[in-house]
């Protein structure tokens, strides 16, 4: 028990030390030509180390912001703002769905046509099932980076049985263990499950999860990309590698958006009731609609 306190605070002692050596010697993880620097990238991506940097970080700020509650209302509005911007331009890619589904219907039923061809001079020509199962990844689109920025708004359908009986400050406190207990844990194992998952499906050999850094480092002499390109027909959508990078844009996201709203229900905990919703940048659907807002 000791051994893991005295290890759980050496690892936040040496973050300091991580963050300064990565960002003074990118070399070392970001230059991709040289394969050593590839699985440096590809460790740490998943390591203690870049765990505990990015925990020291938000231990910081959160200090910080303790003291200098400006700071954390800023800091608020900076993560809600991207989280919006994000889901806001994703969220056309539904519209976008539903376009090339009557494409598609139109071009096979009425014109029965096989294929449907984009572009002038070297066209893009691809098979209608290429195009019906890319459909998938504009589905997949607005699920993961459109997640937080419903979130944001309040559109996720909740069960608040208990939620809606307790007082103002009890639902701040339970929003923040919440944050604490459920979304970063998730988010974070999320992230550690799907990292590996991705690269497994980018290049060979596959590195492991259990792999340690001298290991990848050795595996580096033979490693070549082999980026996933088979789908699930002979002739459909073969960027499924793609939607393991989603996976990792989703952990990420709601990673980041768990510290936003942790910040803002402590903020309106401390506040009081005065400063609920205070800088939320919510939708509206027009002057007249508002019974109809966050029912979407």
């Amino acid at each position: 028990m000791l051994d893991a306190i005295l290890w759980f605070f050496q690892n936040i002692g040496l973050a300091f030390f991580n963050f300064g050596y990565a960002i003074t010697h990118p070399q070392l993880w970001l230059n991709w030509s040289d394969k050593e620097a590839l699985m440096r990238f590809v460790y740490y991506g998943g390591s203690a180390q870049f765990f505990f940097v990015i925990f020291t970080g938000f231990l910081v700020i959160t200090a910080i912001g303790v003291w200098k509650n400006w700071f954390m209302w800023g800091c608020v509005r900076v993560l809600e703002g991207f989280a919006n911007t994000v889901g806001r331009f994703f969220a056309w890619a539904g519209l976008l769905m539903v376009i090339q589904q009557i494409v598609i219907v139109f071009i096979q039923r009425i014109f029965a046509r096989p294929d449907i061809v984009l572009g002038f001079g070297i066209p893009l020509e691809l098979d209608i099932s290429w195009w019906a199962e890319e459909l998938k990844f504009y589905n997949a689109l607005v699920v993961a980076l459109c997640c937080t920025y419903t979130f944001v708004q309040g559109g996720h359908v909740r069960v608040d049985l208990v939620y809606s009986a307790i007082s103002y400050r009890a639902k701040r406190m339970v929003d923040m263990i919440g944050c604490l207990v459920f979304m970063m844990p998730m988010a974070v194992l999320v992230w550690l499950y799907g990292w590996f998952f991705l690269w497994r499906h980018l290049i060979v050999p596959n590195p492991s999860a259990s792999d340690t850094l001298d290991r990848l480092l050795l595996k580096a002499r033979a490693v070549r990309w082999n980026v996933e390109t088979i789908g699930f027909s002979p002739n459909g959508f073969n960027g499924y590698f793609l939607f393991k990078i989603l996976l990792i844009a989703f952990a990420a996201m709601v990673f980041i958006h768990s510290i936003a709203f942790f910040y803002r229900s402590y903020l309106e905990w401390k506040e009081g009731p005065e400063s609920e919703n205070k800088y939320l940048d919510k939708d509206s659907l027009g002057e007249g609609e508002e019974a109809y807002e966050g029912t979407h």
